[in-house]
């Protein structure tokens, strides 16, 4: 991890890439995704110091674990999502990397399927694909997962009726017209809503506002057991 100002960055953006290779969409997604996005730094930085195991609750192509990995997480990771293309693209790229201690599974959690855990839980760009009902259980689960020491993180446009919410919406749908997400957004949660069904689940939240290079109104919402 560098000691600079720009600690908790993930390093070697274009070795990660490589290993998604001979998939170039994914190498390219990866690097744009790495230098735009400062979301993979931030989620570095909300489990520094943490050795509890991590669930990547809609984990696409499994780019969480191989900046994870960089940033000097030790952890175990298991990833889930319900595209089975972006799990078999996820353990290609894994096992390239050599990635210890890292699995990928194929689960719809839309379904009320959930997988067996304590630790800490990562919950990035989800919430918005799902009816509020299974938005409200998925964080349900994905808080009682978490133990002392673990963390719940969380990163979820708001509905703040402002052009960046309008923004992330607009470029959510894109993304279901060009196939890259599977389902279209259907809601997106208030930070009163979030902060309350997180109080209610036993978890102190800290709320951090957009940042990157793009106008999404995206937060990043890290909770811990109280």
């Amino acid at each position: 991890m560098k000691e600079s100002g720009d600690a908790g960055r993930p390093e070697h953006p274009r070795s990660i890439a490589g290993a998604y290779l001979p998939a170039r969409q994914h190498y390219w997604y990866t690097r744009c995704k790495l230098a735009s996005d400062p979301l993979y730094a931030d989620v570095g930085m909300a489990l520094r110091e943490t050795s509890a195991p991590l669930l990547d609750l809609g984990c696409g192509i499994g780019l969480l674990a191989h900046t994870l990995r960089a940033q000097g997480f030790a952890g175990g990771y298991l990833g889930v999502d319900n595209d089975a293309g972006k799990i078999a693209a996820a353990r290609a790229a894994a096992e390239r990397a050599g990635l210890r201690e890292t699995r990928y599974d194929c689960i719809d959690l839309a379904d009320g399927a959930f997988p067996a855990h304590r630790g800490s839980v990562a919950l990035l760009d989800v919430l918005q694909y799902l009816p509020v009902q299974a938005a409200t259980a998925l964080v349900e689960h994905a808080a009682a997962c978490v133990v002392h020491g673990a963390r719940l993180v969380i990163r979820s446009g708001l509905d703040d009726a402002d052009a960046r919410t309008r923004f992330t919406r607009a470029m959510d749908v894109f993304s279901r017209r060009i196939g890259w997400m599977n389902t279209a957004p259907k809601r997106y949660p208030t930070r009163a809503e979030l902060a309350a069904l997180l109080a209610r689940c036993g978890l102190r939240a800290r709320f951090t506002p957009p940042g990157g290079r793009l106008p999404f109104n995206n937060w990043l919402i890290v909770g811990e057991r109280q």
